[in-house]
């Protein structure tokens, strides 16, 4: 019998569970979880869960082009530290953003978003949505798109009037810069 390795993770939102262990080990892990009564769950809930966070994707909401600050996530980035990037940190800190990252949530609980669909501020198409789902949570659709905002401060970004664009419909959409669901991250600590 091998070894499996647990790891808590908090990529949904609230603290989880990864199992890593030889593949021989799979089926009898996953039987044991079943008999155990912990509720499966799939790729899009996994996935709902995180965009309800507004944790970002890799490869879609970021990639290594995109600017730490801009994709909301100077918190994890101490400039006092020597670090490969610092300078280019620094410079943006200067010069100011050129977009940012935003997560919607639309006012009517019906449409779904996928990712791509445009956003629209204040009448006009800017950017399109880097990740989309169903926020279970939230009871709404959900989703999470830069948004250009040269010179502008996040009072600025967030006072704009924003849509969706679902197969030629626009949908009204509240914007936020923080996590719509438990933005102070007290469901991570239970």
């Amino acid at each position: 019998m091998g070894l499996a390795r647990a790891h808590r993770v908090t990529y949904v939102g609230e603290l989880g569970w990864e199992i890593y262990a030889p593949t021989d080990q799979a089926a009898h892990i996953f039987e044991a979880i079943d008999q155990a009564g912990i509720t499966l769950c799939g790729l899009h809930l996994l996935d709902s869960c995180r965009l309800e966070k507004a944790y970002r994707h890799f490869g879609h909401d970021i990639t290594d082009e995109d600017h730490v600050l801009e994709a909301g996530l100077g918190f994890a980035v101490k400039t006092e530290k020597q670090f490969i990037g610092r300078d280019a940190v620094l410079k943006k800190c200067e010069s100011g953003l050129e977009t940012r990252l935003v997560q919607f949530i639309l006012d009517d609980p019906e449409p779904l978003l996928y990712h791509k669909e445009p956003i629209l501020r204040d009448g006009k198409i800017v950017g399109y949505l880097s990740s989309g789902n169903y926020g279970h949570h939230l009871g709404a659709a959900i989703g999470l798109g830069y948004v250009p905002c040269k010179s502008q401060s996040a009072a600025d970004i967030l006072a704009s009037a924003y849509e969706i664009e679902i197969a030629g419909k626009r949908h009204s959409a509240r914007a936020t810069l923080k996590p719509l669901y438990d933005p102070k991250s007290t469901r991570i600590r239970m």
